[in-house]
């Protein structure tokens, strides 16, 4: 077997090695198994039920936000299902030993829930 390169066939030509930086540069430029930019996935979404994923973070961020401005207030704990922040009045505590906010606690229903940790009562 030869140490020799042979270059593209429009050229002809027969390399010894001495053009190592040509080869990488035409290594650089094929694109075989390398993924599209991301901008060849920017498709309109134009059907119904489509999903907004910016948007949705952009909604995570905000409640995310909102929830470390009630945490920092005094008198403040968790909700034991949803997990977010709110003011001690807005919460009621469950017999099962945890506190659950008006969303959840319309979600639960009349159902029990278990808790592996009490949270306790304030």
């Amino acid at each position: 077997m030869s140490n020799q390169y042979t270059q593209d066939s429009d050229s002809g030509a027969i390399n010894n090695g001495s053009s190592v930086a040509h080869r990488r540069e035409a290594r650089a430029n094929h694109m075989t198994g390398a993924l599209p930019p991301l901008s060849s996935f920017a498709v309109e979404r134009s059907y119904p039920g489509a999903f907004d994923f910016d948007e949705m973070i952009l909604s995570l961020r905000a409640q995310f936000e909102q929830d470390r401005q009630i945490a920092s207030q005094p008198n403040t704990t968790r909700c034991g299902i949803c997990y977010l922040h709110f003011t001690v009045g807005e919460l009621h505590y469950q017999d099962e030993g945890f506190y659950t906010c008006p969303a959840c606690e319309q979600s639960l229903g009349q159902q029990r829930l278990n808790m592996l940790r009490k949270q306790q009562k304030l």
